[in-house]
Formats: structure tokens, C-alpha cells, sequence
């Protein structure tokens, strides 16, 4: 018989124990929201979060309860800009990373 891993298992593993792969979750996220991709976003930040900080943790520095918060990371969720702003600054935070936006034309 062959043992399987859980994929979201995988990704927590990995980003928990390598902050360049955390750190490049957290890219792959804000490009995607970015990029008109606010649910491949979302998806992206649910699995970070589950990796780094924690809903609860989140909850307590974004003063967001942990249940709606995980609604908002849903496939479905609708998260508004001051709580996606929140989100993506704690997990900025516990990462210690900074966001630098570049533009680049599209020819």
C-alpha cells in the first residue's frame, strides 16, 4: 500500500520550516491579487497563514474574529481591503518581509 501526504499538510510543513518558501507564498499571493487573481490570492494567504501566524494569532493582531477571518480566506470569501491590507501585514510581519511593487509594461 502506498502512503500518501495531504497536500495542504505538505505546503504547512515546507513554508513553517523554510522562510524562503514562505516568503515566496507571500509573493505568489500579492501577485496574484494583484494580477486580478483575488481568489488564487485568497487560497494562496489561507494555506501561509495556516503555515505561519494561525487564525487565532491573526485574530488577536488584526482584531478580526478567527471564524471570519476564515470565511474571508475562503474559496468563496469576499474579503474587503482593510481586511485584506490586515491580513497581509501580519503575515508580512511575522515573515519580516516588505512589499516593493514594481510596474512592467505588457507588450
Amino acid at each position: 500500500m502506498v502512503l500518501t501526504r495531504d497536500f495542504k499538510e505538505t505546503v504547512k510543513e515546507r513554508a513553517a520550516r523554510d522562510p524562503a518558501f514562505a516568503r515566496a507564498m507571500l509573493d505568489e499571493a500579492a501577485t496574484a491579487f494583484l494580477n486580478g487573481e483575488p481568489h488564487v490570492a485568497r487560497l494562496i494567504l489561507r494555506d501561509l497563514v495556516n503555515a505561519s501566524v494561525g487564525f487565532e494569532e491573526l485574530a488577536t493582531e488584526t482584531n478580526r474574529p478567527s471564524k471570519s477571518l476564515h470565511r474571508m480566506l475562503s474559496e468563496k470569501g469576499n474579503p474587503s481591503m482593510d481586511n485584506l491590507a490586515a491580513i497581509f501585514g501580519a503575515v508580512r510581519k511575522r515573515l519580516g518581509v516588505a512589499f516593493e511593487a514594481h510596474a512592467v509594461e505588457i507588450g
